[in-house]
C-alpha cells in the first residue's frame, strides 16, 4: 500500500480504494443517507449555513447549529439513531489508523460542485490518541492544510481524487485543514461533480 507522509503524522494514501472498492462502499453510504437524510449544519452562534450537507453512521454523530458543535446519538431532524457502520468502513479503519479500538463516529459529508469547507480543527473528540482516517469519493479536490497543529498558515495542498484516503495522527492530529475548492470533470462516482468525504472519528476516551 503505498503512502506519502506529507508532515509527521499526516499520511496521505493515493488510490487507496480500487474502483469496485469506491462503488461498494459508495452503495452502502447511499443506504445510510437513505435512512439518516442529509441534512444542513449550521455555524454556532450566527446559524449561518455550512455550504455541505451532513449525515452519519456509527453510535454517535457530529452536528452543529447554534448550541455549538457536539457528537449526539440520534440524527438532529429524525431524531432517529444513526445506522451502524459498514463493516467496509470498520475494515479501513482497522488498516489504516493502527488505533487499537474502533471508531464510534463516521461524518459524512456531501459536497456540490460549489461547497467548500475553511480551515479548521478536527477538535470535539475526547480521545486525540487516536487518528482521523478520511476517505474521498466523487470530484478531485484541493485539500488545504496547515503546517503545524496549531498554526492555520502558512498551508500546503494536495489534490485528493476518489479513492483517496488521508490520515490525520501522531503530532498532526489536530492539523488545520480544509477543502478549498472541487474542479469540474473529475466526478465519475458521484453526480453533479460533487463529493462525498468520509471522515471516521475514535470520540469517547479508552480507558
Amino acid at each position: 500500500m503505498a503512502a506519502l507522509t506529507l508532515a509527521p503524522g499526516l499520511v496521505y494514501y493515493p488510490d487507496y480504494l480500487d474502483q469496485q472498492a469506491q462503488q461498494s462502499l459508495l452503495d452502502d453510504i447511499r443506504d445510510i443517507v437513505r435512512q439518516a437524510p442529509l441534512f444542513t449544519p449550521s455555524m454556532p452562534k450566527t446559524g449561518k449555513p455550512f455550504s455541505v450537507r451532513m449525515s452519519n453512521c456509527g453510535p454517535l454523530g457530529w452536528v452543529s447549529d447554534v448550541q455549538g458543535y457536539r457528537y449526539q446519538p440520534d440524527h438532529p431532524v429524525t431524531h432517529n439513531p444513526w445506522p451502524p457502520m459498514p463493516a467496509r468502513l470498520l475494515a479501513a479503519w482497522r488498516e489504516l489508523s493502527g488505533f487499537a479500538a474502533d471508531p464510534d463516529a463516521c461524518l459524512i459529508n456531501y459536497y456540490a460542485s460549489d461547497a467548500r469547507m475553511g480551515l479548521h480543527q478536527d477538535k470535539d473528540e475526547a480521545e486525540f490518541s487516536a487518528p482521523i482516517v478520511s476517505l474521498s469519493f466523487g470530484a478531485t479536490a484541493l485539500f488545504r492544510y496547515g503546517l503545524t497543529e496549531d498554526k492555520p498558515s502558512p498551508t500546503k495542498s494536495v489534490r485528493l481524487r476518489s479513492g483517496d484516503a488521508i490520515v490525520f495522527g501522531g503530532p498532526f492530529r489536530l492539523v488545520y485543514h480544509g477543502i478549498d475548492r472541487l474542479f469540474p470533470g473529475t466526478s465519475t462516482l458521484v453526480p453533479s461533480d460533487g463529493r462525498i468525504n468520509l471522515t471516521l472519528r475514535k470520540v469517547t476516551a479508552v480507558a
